[in-house]
Parts: structure tokens; C-alpha cells; sequence
């Protein structure tokens, strides 16, 4: 019981020595703020182009492969053990071919990876800036982005700042 009421006591002294404050937030929408930025739209163009340009490059490599080995495949009563080796590697290294030139234009660190970071880092970064410049001028503590995989329960439209960047930034509907 004494160590209830000394709990009880110390959460007392504690709560009312610490000032609370309240802190203020915002909520923005990248993704609409994204969509009517031009430069975003014509970067997005940029990359879907050359990813199907590259995916075509894939695809090729890969009917090659099949095609190689849909003649096998119709062929290899025919073929002795060596001929059957050697165009089972032959299809295989085709095969492996379209793997790796995938893995060069898609793969973690690929090509479309560091053209997407050429492109579009840039305008991330503007839109970044202006949100930051309005926080710091709407004095917010807490800024959260509703088009991310963070889930909002509840905003207000007063907290929402979207048009706000979208105005600093010079766009219009």
C-alpha cells in the first residue's frame, strides 16, 4: 500500500513538473503535390520509356532461349550425347544472359535505379525543401505525408498543407 501511494505521489510531482506541450502538425500529399509538378510527369515518361525499351532487350534474349530449345526439344532423338551438350549450353547461356541483363537494367543497383535517382531525386528534393520551408515557417513540429504507407486516422483539412507547397512551388491546377 505505501508503495502504491509513493507511486502515486511521485507520478503527482512528476506530472506537474514537466510542462506539456502541444505539438503542432500538418499533413501533405506527395503524391497529388508529384503528379501536377510537369518535370515529375515528364521524368516518369523518361523512365517508363527506357524500362520498355530494356524490358524488350530481356524478352528478346529470352525467346531466343526458347526458341533454342524448342528446336532441342524437336531434335534431340537426333542428336548425339555431345551435339545434345552442346546445345543444352548453348541454351543455357542464353538463358543466362537474359537473367543478367536483367539484373543489370532492373536489379537493385541497375540501371532504371540510377536513372530514376537522376531524374526524379531532384524533384523530391524540391518538393522536400518547400515543405520544409512551410514548416518552419507555420512553426509545425510534425509534418506527415498521407500518400506514404503511414496510416492517418484522423486529419484535419486545416493541417493539411498540400496547396500551400503546391503554391510555393509555382503550380497551378
Amino acid at each position: 500500500m505505501k508503495k502504491f501511494a509513493l507511486f502515486i505521489i511521485f507520478g503527482l510531482i512528476l506530472g506537474f513538473s514537466v510542462p506539456t506541450q502541444a505539438q503542432r502538425f500538418a499533413i501533405v500529399d506527395t503524391e497529388l503535390i508529384l503528379s501536377k509538378l510537369p518535370e515529375y510527369g515528364q521524368a516518369k515518361k523518361q523512365l517508363d520509356q527506357l524500362s520498355r525499351t530494356w524490358q524488350g532487350e530481356v524478352e528478346a534474349l529470352r525467346s531466343e532461349a526458347d526458341a533454342l530449345q524448342k528446336a532441342f526439344n524437336a531434335e534431340k532423338v537426333l542428336l548425339t550425347a555431345e551435339m545434345r551438350d552442346d546445345r543444352l549450353a548453348e541454351i543455357k547461356k542464353k538463358e543466362e544472359e537474359a537473367t543478367e541483363l536483367q539484373r543489370k537494367y532492373f536489379g537493385p543497383e541497375g540501371e532504371v535505379y540510377k536513372k530514376r535517382i537522376a531524374l526524379v531525386r531532384p524533384i523530391q528534393d524540391k518538393v522536400y525543401n518547400a515543405i520544409q520551408d512551410i514548416a518552419k515557417r507555420k512553426k509545425l513540429d510534425v509534418v506527415f505525408d498521407k500518400s506514404s504507407d503511414l496510416i492517418t486516422l484522423y486529419n484535419s483539412s486545416r493541417a493539411d498543407i498540400t496547396e500551400a507547397v503546391l503554391k510555393k512551388l509555382g503550380v497551378t491546377d
